[in-house]
């Protein structure tokens, strides 16, 4: 008897991983932050959903929680369709919620990224405090649905991600903490991440990548520094200004992970950070980031200014895919296929 199932099965063995989350075996990683709504229009930033029919985007970090000793989230016009826990700084968000497990179901990895501009704590008094508050932020997004004050109810999130503008202290410990309750789960594959600014070392988040703490993938900004994709000069082979090459140094020789990718973070606008550069330039930065065997991808800032930027993201896909006509084949075979007619024993 010929299975129909078997054969749409043998279809999406073919399906390229763009219908995927993050892959540390893919160049073609992109992610995205959703949540702060920077090009600051009432209607630049939609509920999370809307953007996860995108198959050209895999990662979404979700920005920020903005305090974690005194928990606190805002995620901008976003927070709208929250309410406030009684007697805390925390959002209660059904729509999120709702939201995240439908992108899961699409495949994306979702993570929570903790810190941006307004991040103010400068960490931890202690290594205990630390670990403590890396327990209390486990209890809020991790596993166990049944804790108080959840901003995101039982939805689970795939991750978290670090993003440090400033100096602070504990964090290694705090990062460890989060590594080891993520690792002792195994009902799920849990990422880190860090969004560390392009000069080496990054001031904020040195004593973390400093062989310390294992991460999955970093998404260096490249902007809004010297060393930004801005600084790229085509054609050269020494780059000593835009500096991935001193970051794929890193990633081979200190980090603790030595399988750690590497994301080309960028700006995806004009108005999302110094040192923006368009998709043409991009591909020629892309090209010489992919020599390197940590390049992993591209991270974004942010979905707002990149749904404002049109063409933008396609023509970044294809500089990370080579071509985006395996998709288009693949999704095409999809389409044709039809189940075969059921035979009678």
């Amino acid at each position: 008897m010929f299975s129909s199932t078997l054969t749409l099965a043998a279809v999406a063995s073919f399906l390229p991983s763009v219908f995927a989350g993050f892959d540390a075996s893919k160049v073609n990683n992109v992610a995205v932050y959703w949540g702060q709504n920077s090009l600051g229009q009432a209607t630049s930033q939609t509920r999370l959903a809307d953007y996860c029919s995108n198959t050209k985007i895999n990662i979404i970090p979700l920005s920020f929680m903005n305090a974690i000793s005194t928990p606190t989230v805002n995620f901008a016009n976003a927070g709208d369709n929250c309410t406030a826990y009684p007697g805390t700084s925390l959002l209660n968000c059904p729509q999120l919620e709702a939201d995240i497990k439908t992108c899961q179901a699409q495949g994306k990895t979702i993570i929570l990224s903790l810190g941006g501009a307004t991040y103010t704590e400068g960490g931890f008094s202690s290594s205990s405090a630390a670990e403590t508050a890396a327990q209390n932020i486990w209890n809020l997004f991790g596993p166990d649905t049944t804790q108080a004050n959840r901003p995101f109810r039982t939805a689970v999130v795939d991750g978290f991600d670090f993003d440090l503008e400033s100096t602070n202290q504990n964090f290694a410990p705090f990062a460890t903490k989060l590594r080891s309750l993520m690792n002792a789960d195994s009902s799920k594959t849990y990422y880190l991440s860090a969004a560390p600014q392009c000069p080496y070392p990054d001031a904020a988040d040195n004593d973390m990548l400093n062989g310390v703490v294992p991460f999955d993938f970093i998404m260096i900004q490249f902007y809004n520094n010297y060393c930004g994709v801005s600084s790229y000069v085509a054609g050269s082979t020494t780059q000593n200004n835009f500096n991935f090459a001193t970051w794929d140094d890193w990633a081979k020789n200190t980090s603790k992970n030595k399988n750690v990718k590497i994301l080309l973070g960028v700006p995806a606008n004009t108005g999302a950070g110094g040192g923006y550069v368009d998709a043409t330039t991009l591909a020629g930065v892309i090209s010489y980031s992919k020599k390197f065997s940590s390049f992993g991808g591209v991270m974004m800032w942010d979905m707002s200014q990149l749904y404002a930027n049109s063409g933008f993201l396609d023509s970044v896909y294809s500089s990370l895919s080579g071509s985006s006509s395996k998709a288009r084949a693949v999704t095409t075979l999809v389409k044709k296929a039809k189940p075969a007619p059921t035979q009678v024993a």
